[in-house]
């Protein structure tokens, strides 16, 4: 089921929330889910790996997404807007959303690793 599920994840700096003095670096991320199935899924939980450039990890589990736990039908996609904050730089997200589809059958959904990164930090 996993591969007909599609995770795709755009990420951008909120330079007017951070403060750079203070090592406080605001990171907005949008994330897309697709479903190429032909049965539709609800998305139950989820679990991020949020690591800075210091390699200080932070792990986070909680129930849905934004308040949310859609259900996703088939050829449908949901997209959302959620944030980070890291004492670095720059840093990553990766991690796995927990779904459960009509047949009450629960599976896994990698989040592919992104990077969160203050523009012209990367070359």
């Amino acid at each position: 089921m996993t591969s007909k599920v599609k995770v795709s994840a755009l990420s951008g700096f909120v330079e007017r929330q951070s403060d750079v003095k203070n090592k406080r670096f605001v990171f907005s991320y949008t994330i897309t889910i697709e479903n190429e199935s032909d049965s539709e899924f609800q998305l139950i939980s989820r679990h991020w790996v949020i690591q800075d450039a210091n390699r200080k990890t932070e792990e986070v589990y909680g129930e849905g997404v934004v308040g949310k736990q859609p259900i996703i039908k088939p050829g449908e996609s949901y997209t959302y807007t959620s944030g980070a904050v890291l004492e670095t730089e720059m840093g990553t997200m990766e991690g796995r959303y927990f779904m459960i589809n009509q047949s009450k059958n629960e599976f896994e959904v990698p989040i592919p690793k992104f990077v969160l990164s203050v523009p012209r930090t990367l070359h």
